[in-house]
């Protein structure tokens, strides 16, 4: 059974390069934490079940009252964590402007924090950013 996919949001400025990752609340992913003892599953895991992402980079733009196209979904960056309700897709999302919407990250109680501002997250995060950053950096 798969989980309501979950979404790493980032942004990466187009000059510099510099790279900023969306802190929650309650973690480093958009809609919901993920439930105790995930654990990332092995990279060539691949699930019985798909779903549509599309709807997931809707759903973050609706959730953060941005305009459409403000989050681009990257379609080669995907991962899936084990928890004991089942299977969650991780996806990785970008806002597409030229600075991060900080106003939209207060907005959800958030802010934007590079990838060293994140020893405090739990570990199965730490994995999922590291997994971003060396996607998005290549």
């Amino acid at each position: 059974m798969s989980l309501q996919p979950r979404l790493l949001l980032l942004h990466k400025h187009r000059t510099s390069g510099r790279v900023r990752y969306l802190r929650l609340p309650d973690g480093m992913l958009a809609f919901a934490p993920l439930p105790a003892l995930a654990m990332l599953r092995d990279p060539g895991y691949a699930p019985k079940l798909y779903f549509h992402p599309a709807t997931v980079t809707r759903e973050a733009e609706a959730w953060l009252a941005l305009p459409a196209g403000s989050i681009e979904l990257d379609a080669e960056f995907h991962c899936w964590v084990d928890t004991p309700e089942g299977d969650v897709p991780v996806l990785l999302g970008a806002f597409t402007a030229i600075d991060p919407p900080f106003d939209a990250a207060e907005r959800c109680a958030g802010r934007f924090i590079q990838l060293t501002e994140a020893r405090q997250c739990r570990e199965v995060e730490l994995e999922i950013l590291r997994l971003a950053y060396e996607h998005v950096l290549g």
